[in-house]
């Protein structure tokens, strides 16, 4: 699963010089966060705390944020309201669009005395009947719930209502929590199915099933890559196309395995694409008549120059000049000069044959340019 990492703060904390110890807002939204973590000990002074759209399924770590104002939630996989009494100052709360079917959890932001608004909608507990007349009676400090403000008339009759409302909503939390339990065994199946299915593919692929599989393993290899590629992408589109319109209830659980299911493909497809990075054909430096050729990846500029008055040949190559030079690699060959710039190669073929042990190369203080003194073996008559 993902947790807040300090380097992922420090990023977000760029209006606050990345630095984390003083900051009083981030936001983390939509950064498929899976657990709450280390925020109450690095940012102590938080308070304004943007958490919407991931898939945190727990409140938990932030109670000792005692400054913390506003807390936002929303579309994440909680189901209960717990683990903010600390957040002393805490005045809204963003509960909207999770799965909090326990309503009676409320009950621990009693403590929260400046609470004056609280958002729940699109959770399964604002279905029950009398929702909002049992959150409207337990939290007196309440100003606003989801959005309307609650009247002085409207907190009376809550009150005076509340034995009988309390015992309802704890009858339909009962019926919500065996509902739930269905549901999680439901996505425990699917789980399994899904797994005994990629392994049976996996088995297929690797000729277990039957005697002929390897045979059409290596037809298929026969009929080309790009053949191979087609009926991969066949079977992808097919698998997709099952995962989506399988019909399955809105959990937490089916939730999470979208998000897993979307993360599995991009990773196949990355993984993809570097393998085809790295199938790329290497690039010929030397011929089979063993020709040295004259090779210009980074497409620098060069120069040659013969220095008859000291005997050399002089290279000077257009480096970048802020480029480092630990990325700089050099080699002298009798015929040839080789230059790795940032791991790609630059090849020249020398006029006359040199002294690769007595050569030298250095930055130019002036361009920054790779300048290449190459002694000849020939002396001067």
């Amino acid at each position: 699963f993902l947790s807040v990492t300090e380097d992922l703060v420090r990023r977000r904390a760029e209006h606050n010089n990345c630095e984390i110890f003083s900051l009083e807002e981030i936001s983390l939204h939509q950064q498929e966060i899976e657990k709450l973590e280390y925020l109450d000990k690095w940012c102590r002074d938080l308070k304004i705390l943007y958490l919407q759209n991931n898939l945190i399924p727990k409140i938990e770590n932030v109670s000792k944020l005692k400054k913390l104002e506003y807390l936002n939630v929303a579309l994440n996989n909680i189901e209960r309201i717990e683990n903010l009494e600390g957040c002393e100052e805490l005045k809204k709360l963003d509960l909207t669009a999770n799965f909090i079917g326990e309503l009676s959890s409320i009950e621990a932001l009693k403590y929260n005395i400046h609470l004056k608004e609280l958002f729940l909608v699109g959770n399964p507990c604002t279905e029950f009947e009398g929702y909002r007349q049992f959150v409207v009676a337990t939290l007196h400090q309440l100003k606003y719930l989801d959005s309307k403000e609650i009247e002085r008339s409207e907190r009376i009759q809550a009150l005076q209502n509340y034995p009988e409302v309390k015992q309802k909503i704890r009858e339909q939390e009962q019926a919500y929590f065996l509902k739930r339990v269905r549901e999680k065994e439901e996505a425990q199946r699917r789980m399994q199915e899904r797994k005994d299915k990629k392994q049976k593919q996996m088995e297929s692929k690797l000729g277990f099933d039957s005697p002929d599989s390897l045979q059409n393993k290596e037809n298929r290899q026969a009929e080309g890559d790009k053949e191979q590629e087609k009926w991969r992408t066949i079977e992808d589109d097919e698998e997709d196309r099952r995962f989506w319109e399988e019909p399955t209830p809105y959990t937490p659980e089916s939730r999470l395995e979208t998000h897993r299911y979307i993360e599995e493909k991009r990773r196949a497809k990355d993984n993809i694409r570097e393998s085809k990075k790295r199938e790329k054909p290497l690039q010929t430096l030397v011929t089979a008549e063993g020709k040295v050729l004259n090779v210009n990846v980074p497409k620098l500029h060069f120069s040659l120059k013969d220095d008859e008055e000291n005997n050399q040949i002089i290279l000077d190559l257009a480096v970048y000049r802020h480029l480092d030079t630990s990325l700089l690699d050099v080699d002298v060959q009798p015929t040839y000069i080789r230059v790795l710039v940032k791991g790609k190669l630059f090849q020249l073929v020398l006029p006359e044959e040199v002294k690769p042990d007595s050569s030298s190369a250095k930055r130019s203080q002036t361009t920054g340019h790779l300048v290449v003194s190459m002694p000849k073996v020939c002396k001067i008559i």
